[in-house]
């Protein structure tokens, strides 16, 4: 079985929810708390492993190359004044050399265009996609945890998290034929389905494993919802042919896609930040005790 080695990030979105904050920045180089979004997104899939990134982008996406580039101005800046704590920080971003590649998704024609994109670097390998709108807080990665049920199963893999019963028509959700633990063979998925018909709760998070296979269907694959080439339409057809299992992974996620998505993650994010966290609960409290 081979490893996952392989990501791909489609981050050519406009982020029009988030406007017009993104209207000059790229929504994945939005802050949460310290950091870019993307870099939270990037630290999971190296937590599990991967050793290539594929970034898919669009227009005016050109910060976030420069992000995981060197900054040799600023980087020689913080040297000479001794600010080590915080140059070893902007450190900590660069990649290895060679381990990031970036391709353009020239017309914004749905997901599954953007993922087809990354085909002639990412072959035949299976590989993992994050979406980085979703950002996940969790122990051992999320995505680690997925790579490990893929090392067990085999075949293609999807996260998920239990929502409400009342809320998944706002959510992709998967139909489970059986459950062992918190891992669950699959029949199908269904995209946003009316409250009362659900399949089940049990909402796609936007992290997958998916074998090469898959950008054979996507080459072909006809416009579906939106008049877009949607991923969910081509993995429903290569689940004809591999088994698709679900993990239901230990773990909280924030959709950043919309500005109280935002500012959720970054409450979330500061709280949990093992220097300022205590800090951060403090301002908080304060801040709502002012608004009353």
């Amino acid at each position: 079985m081979k490893a996952i080695r392989k990501a791909v990030l489609p981050v050519a979105g406009l982020g029009t929810r988030v406007l017009p904050a993104t209207k000059v920045i790229p929504k994945e180089m939005l802050p949460v708390f310290d950091r870019p979004a993307i870099q939270y997104v990037v630290d999971e899939a190296r937590a599990a492993g991967i050793e290539h990134f594929v970034f898919v982008t669009g227009r005016n996406k050109g910060a976030i190359e420069d992000y995981f580039d060197t900054a040799f101005e600023l980087e020689a800046t913080l040297e000479a004044k001794k600010k080590t704590a915080i140059l070893e920080e902007v450190a900590c971003t660069k990649p290895v050399p060679g381990s990031m590649s970036f391709v353009r998704q020239q017309a914004p024609l749905g997901l599954g265009h953007a993922i087809w994109c990354a085909r002639e670097i990412i072959g035949d390998e299976p590989f993992a996609i994050l979406l980085p709108d979703v950002l996940v807080q969790a122990r051992p990665s999320c995505l680690a945890q997925m790579v490990e049920t893929y090392m067990e199963t085999g075949g293609n893999i999807i996260a998920v998290e239990a929502v409400p019963e009342s809320e998944v028509d706002k959510y992709g959700v998967i139909d489970p034929a059986s459950r062992d633990g918190n891992r669950l063979r699959m029949n199908g998925m269904v995209e946003k389905p009316p409250v009362g018909k659900a399949p089940s709760n049990l909402a796609i998070t936007g992290r997958y494993i998916l074998q090469g296979k898959i950008f054979e269907y996507l080459a072909d694959q006809a416009a579906g919802a939106g008049g877009e080439i949607q991923l969910t339409d081509a993995m429903a057809r290569l689940m004809q042919t591999q088994d698709f299992h679900a993990v239901e992974y230990d773990g909280v996620s924030y959709d950043c896609g919309s500005k109280l998505g935002y500012l959720r993650a970054s409450l979330a994010y500061a709280l949990k930040d093992g220097a300022l966290g205590d800090e951060a609960r403090a301002v908080a409290q304060a801040v709502l005790d002012a608004a009353g």
